[in-house]
């Protein structure tokens, strides 16, 4: 996959930055794989978000979601880019992309060809991602228009 540079790197650094923070708030007990993300809307606010476990699994809330959830709770719904970081014990190792779920609730509020997802390892590597790049066959609210 071709990676572009879609945002610019001194606002991936403070994304990131912010993701990085929000790792801090995870709550994770039972993988013990905490996440943090930073959802910047289209009016320049941040909204950050972390992974929320629940004994029964399927309650559980993914950082990315939470960061949208908590965006669309304030009134935002338009928004440019999210940065996720995300490792065992909160210590970012590798890539931590979305999940599919997350990816899907990403396609109901972005457009997919201008959406940017800001990745990190442990090495200080970023990558950059429009979500068409990862869920290149979306299905969103044009697929329900007659």
């Amino acid at each position: 996959m071709e990676q572009k540079n879609m945002i610019s790197k001194d606002q991936a650094e403070q994304l990131l930055s912010k993701a990085k923070e929000m790792l801090s708030f995870s709550y994770a007990p039972y993988s013990n794989f905490k996440v943090g993300a930073a959802l910047l809307s289209k009016d320049g606010t941040v909204f950050g978000g972390c992974n929320i476990e629940n004994a029964a699994y399927g309650p559980s809330n993914c950082a990315e979601r939470t960061a949208f959830f908590n965006a669309v709770s304030t009134g935002k719904k338009s928004f440019s880019a999210i940065a996720i970081v995300g490792g065992p014990e909160g210590k970012i190792k590798d890539f931590c992309p979305p999940c599919g779920v997350c990816r899907q609730v990403m396609m109901e509020f972005c457009k997919p060809e201008e959406f940017v997802i800001i990745l990190q390892n442990a090495s200080g590597e970023i990558q950059q991602f429009t979500l068409k790049e990862l869920l290149p066959l979306g299905f969103g609210a044009a697929n329900l228009e007659e």
